[in-house]
């Protein structure tokens, strides 16, 4: 097989996991453990075609966040809202940058602990979607600061593959009393300044890396993550709010358990 195929299929998954609670990058380096792709460009792969699913968000919500940037010299609902985000982004930028190299190195490079935090989240996902405190918080746009942090704090435990930075930022959010389909565009929100730094720190410490060719198959991947989040985006908000997070618990459970089955049978 070559290349391009393994760029397309990586960028498939990564389109159409980034934004569902089952955890884009545990899959990703599953997928890349199954196809055999044992060089480390496709660990920076994997973090840079996050950028195309992320721009998908720009473009669905491009509306709304052009207004806020309009509205933010003059409007305190508008300031009130993007500091938010900030304060929810700085706890996993901090933890980021200060455990990279052991995230990288260590974390990225145990298939058993990605499939166990898979199951353990699917679990987690069950219990929040039935048990959530009743939701006092339905605007995304009046988020307080407070909640904000917390949910940011939440996020950092997605540095460990499997567990899902979606799945985080939401359980964070509904257990701080933020209504479902709420919690979900916060965390695609949240996800454009989270993922920019996770690309520009990637990028700039794995250059040597890249090269010619490797740039064409980022682009490959880039590309496919993108168009396939944009669907997926708008698939995902349907289903939560008819049918809440309990399909994706599962269907972590599932994945997770077929993952260990794998994993411990006879060879």
């Amino acid at each position: 097989m070559t290349d391009w195929i393994y760029a397309v299929i990586l960028g498939v998954i990564e389109g159409l996991t980034e934004f569902i609670p089952v955890s884009s990058t545990g899959m990703l380096l599953l997928a890349k453990q199954a196809m055999g792709l044992k060089e480390p460009f496709w660990d920076t792969f994997c973090v840079l075609i996050q950028l195309g699913a992320i721009l998908a968000v720009v473009v669905l919500y491009f509306r709304r966040l052009w207004s806020i940037a309009v509205l933010v010299p003059t409007v305190p609902r508008a300031r009130g809202f993007v500091l938010s985000i900030l304060v929810a982004f700085l706890p996993a930028a901090v933890a980021g940058l200060l455990l990279h190299d052991v995230i990288k190195q260590i974390l990225f490079e145990s298939p058993k602990l990605i499939c166990s935090t898979l199951i353990v989240g699917g679990v987690v996902l069950l219990l929040i979607d039935r048990f959530a405190p009743y939701p006092t918080r339905r605007d995304v746009m009046a988020i307080p600061l407070g909640t904000s942090f917390v949910i940011g704090v939440f996020q950092c435990l997605a540095l460990v593959p499997g567990v899902s930075r979606s799945g985080a930022t939401i359980v964070g959010s509904m257990l701080m009393g933020v209504e479902k389909r709420a919690a979900a565009e916060f965390s695609f929100l949240l996800a454009i300044p989270v993922m920019a730094g996770a690309f520009t720190v990637d990028a700039w410490k794995n250059r040597h890396e890249l090269n010619t060719g490797h740039t064409g198959l980022v682009a490959i991947g880039f590309v496919v993550s993108f168009v396939v989040a944009l669907f997926v985006i708008r698939a995902m908000l349907a289903v939560i709010t008819r049918r809440g997070y309990a399909p994706f618990g599962w269907l972590r459970i599932l994945i997770g358990g077929i993952g260990l089955g794998l994993l411990f049978a006879p060879r």
